[in-house]
């Protein structure tokens, strides 16, 4: 076991907000990753971010993540190796010992892009009505991690996530995943979800997490890329995506919200989504009126969308199919 220096509580402070360097707490759960790990923790640590709280913790690995870790202990706020109990008891474990405004996890196989800190500080200082943030562009990483591949969202939706409308990789009308490693959020945010993620879930615990969140607070998308997702062979999601499936679904419908759609209404959906396919429609496009009846009718789903102009970040209001 290897243990370094804890963290220490401390208040951030409005002047931290304005000042736009939010304390930022990042969390990496690791467990025989010795292949990916350093790529990681180098993508986190050379964001040059001067607010960071970075903390691993590793399951008693036994590939060598020991000695890769130790390298980097300097830049490291906290970090031991000690046999858990799995991913979400891991990350559990991280959160209770940061201190940041801003957090986020990211697995010890994928990357933040490099910019990812600084544009993730400066949207939560610039607009505090955002509790939960993630990217619209979310990446995919090879094994040899090159980007490979960027999937466009243009937000998500509550009411759309309780009808099942980001289950990965099923059958029905669905807009795909939301991409863990992009997304931050919050401490007000995870002290009102419980300010812990069900460790006794083998794969969804992200997807538990978001139902928790999207209780309080719809999720703002930013038009860039983020992070991204490494694809490799020894990934358990690439094997156990039904399991995922499974929980997801079990969240769904302990919610007790609407999940799933209806015959029709999952019809008349995958019908528009044809016709328009992923682009969005501008509120400010519309006339007030019709813009109303949308919202009533529930016939397009609302989301909100950080883009950036001449002028700064810009909060955007779209619907989209």
């Amino acid at each position: 076991m290897n243990k370094m220096s804890t963290t220490t509580t401390t208040t951030i402070t409005r002047d931290d907000l304005d000042k736009g360097h939010p304390k930022i707490s990042i969390v990496t759960p690791s467990f025989n990753q010795g292949k990916y790990i350093e790529e990681t923790i180098e993508s986190v640590i050379n964001q040059n971010y001067d607010n960071l709280e970075y903390i691993i913790i590793d399951g008693n690995s036994s590939d060598g993540t020991q000695d890769i870790i130790k390298k980097y202990d300097k830049y490291l706020s906290y970090w031991i190796s000690e046999p858990d109990n799995g991913q979400y008891h891991a990350i559990n474990k991280g959160f209770s010992k940061s201190s940041g405004e801003i957090m986020a996890w990211i697995n010890s196989d994928d990357k933040y892009t490099p910019w990812a800190l600084s544009v993730v500080a400066e949207i939560f200082s610039t607009f505090p009505e955002i509790e939960w943030l993630t990217t619209g562009y979310g990446l995919l990483w090879d094994q040899s991690g090159r980007a490979v591949f960027c999937r466009h969202r243009n937000g998500y939706n509550r009411q759309a996530f309780f009808k099942g409308a980001y289950l990965a990789g099923t059958n029905r009308y669905n807009r795909g995943f939301i991409q863990q490693e992009s997304t931050f959020w919050r401490r007000s945010l995870w002290e009102k979800a419980g300010s812990q993620i069900d460790s006794n879930l083998r794969m969804a615990g992200d997807f538990e997490l978001w139902s928790k969140f999207f209780q309080h607070s719809e999720l703002y998308v930013v038009n860039t890329p983020l992070a991204g997702f490494r694809s490799h062979d020894e990934q358990k999601t690439a094997n156990q995506m039904k399991t995922y499936i499974k929980e997801a679904e079990d969240i769904l419908k302990r919610s007790g919200k609407t999940y799933p759609y209806s015959n029709l209404e999952n019809s008349v959906r995958t019908m528009l989504f044809q016709i328009l396919g992923n682009r969005s429609i501008s509120k400010n496009a519309l006339p007030s009126w019709f813009a109303y009846a949308i919202q009533i009718l529930h016939v397009f789903y609302s989301v909100k969308q950080c883009v950036w102009s001449s002028t700064g970040w810009k909060i955007h209001e779209a619907y989209i199919a």
